[in-house]
């Protein structure tokens, strides 16, 4: 006999791992989550428009308008494959989704 899990056994380890790394990931995250969704919908629309110099230049500026550390956001940025603001938008806003995958949050209604 083999000690080797059963199927559903297998895939609900898979689920409890992939949980607790989402979990891990969101501690990790320097902002909230409706504040790291106005960083990326701000570089969606600022992007087509100003162009990437190869700096966080943009997300900077956000950072410090919003009265927000700039440093910890950078810090989460680069680990996590931004390090120019097209690179924050294109790698870093998907990691940002996989952390937040099963939590639920409603976004203010626009008025």
């Amino acid at each position: 006999m083999s000690n080797r899990p059963g199927k559903r056994q297998r895939k609900e380890l898979l689920d409890q791992w992939k949980a607790d790394n989402r979990a891990a990931a969101r501690l990790k995250l320097p902002l909230p989550d409706q504040q790291m969704q106005a960083i990326f919908d701000m570089l969606d629309g600022e992007l087509p428009r100003s162009g990437c110099d190869h700096t966080l230049r943009l997300v900077r500026g956000w950072l410090k308008e919003q009265g927000l550390a700039v440093e910890p956001v950078e810090a989460w940025l680069h680990q996590n494959g931004g390090h120019c603001d097209c690179e924050a938008l294109a790698n870093c806003e998907d990691r940002w989704r996989d952390a937040i995958h099963d939590v639920h949050w409603d976004t203010p209604a626009e008025d």
